[in-house]
């Protein structure tokens, strides 16, 4: 209990703080690119220190098929979706929609793996995505524009794509092989697919010299991938995609925070009831998951 609650602050406040550390990366460079320089650099620092370390498992050759679908679905066409969508949207709507990865997984966890989620993830989801929408209902009034639907489709996608991985990972951890070695092996295969887009769509290689476009660039492949998604998929193997996604839920609440300090947001009172309904929806889902183990433990002996 203890390690998830580790894992599950520790995915919050990694990638609650990627939606500012995003923010210096447009800018002249190609959004194909920057993703690109993200990931290619993420996996050359990853796979040779697991290397190193002696960490790094051996595994079948069939595995690399799904290494190359995690690539697809989490290192790659994923972020090129929501990098989009933040041409027509604030990041805080993008994050109100990305909420909807808690029930992606819930129903792509029955439709693919044939596993009924508990009860009390539906009531959670729901909670969640009422909290952050009045957690940014003004950014909704503000976006309401002919461009709203392009937003909110990109969005949508990408988080689709993201809760497709997850499910990719539940197979990684079902055949026993630790998400280190799986991030390590899919970002390098998401790194390639972002490389041949590149090449094909013709984008102009350019390099912003700009300490803050290099500076967030570290921050995001470091901490913002390596370490944020070693901690994600590792809950993912431990709790269940259902249960860690709902992680996800709580990143705008840390952007907000740092936002309040950093850019002046101001907190209304459909905000704080927002975030009331959010960290309600955390407890619920978190009672959910405990309460099942228990039911599981009594019922096996």
């Amino acid at each position: 209990m203890g390690i998830n609650i580790f894992l599950y602050i520790s995915v919050v406040c990694i990638w609650g703080t990627t939606w500012i550390a995003l923010l210096g990366q447009t800018g002249e460079v190609p959004i194909v690119l920057s993703v690109f320089y993200r990931f290619a650099l993420a996996s050359i620092l990853f796979l040779p220190t697991l290397y190193l370390l002696g960490k790094l498992q051996r595994v079948q050759s069939r595995d690399h098929f799904f290494f190359l679908l995690q690539g697809l679905c989490l290192f790659s066409i994923n972020y090129l979706f929501f990098y989009n969508a933040s041409l027509y949207l604030v990041s805080g709507l993008i994050s109100v929609i990305f909420a909807a990865a808690t029930i992606f997984n819930a129903f792509n966890q029955w439709l693919i793996w044939k596993k009924r989620p508990p009860v009390t993830i539906y009531f959670s989801s729901i909670l969640g995505v009422i909290g952050l929408l009045m957690l940014f209902w003004e950014q909704f009034l503000g976006q309401y524009d002919s461009e709203l639907l392009i937003g909110i489709a990109y969005a949508l996608v990408g988080t689709y794509c993201f809760s497709l991985g997850n499910m990719v990972s539940l197979r990684h951890s079902a055949c026993g092989i630790q998400p280190w070695t799986s991030i390590a092996y899919s970002m390098i295969y998401g790194a390639i697919i972002l490389l041949m887009i590149a090449l094909v769509t013709g984008a102009e290689w350019v390099w912003d010299s700009h300490p803050l476009y290099w500076g967030t660039l570290l921050y995001l492949a470091i901490p913002g991938s390596i370490l944020g998604f070693t901690a994600y998929l590792s809950l993912v193997g431990r709790i269940g995609a259902d249960q860690a996604v709902y992680s996800t839920v709580l990143f705008p609440v840390v952007a907000l925070t740092i936002s309040t300090f950093v850019e002046n947001y101001s907190w209304s009172i459909t905000a704080v009831v927002g975030l009331f309904l959010i960290l309600l929806g955390v407890l619920l889902a978190l009672k959910g998951n405990y309460l099942r183990q228990y039911l599981l433990k009594r019922s096996a002996s």
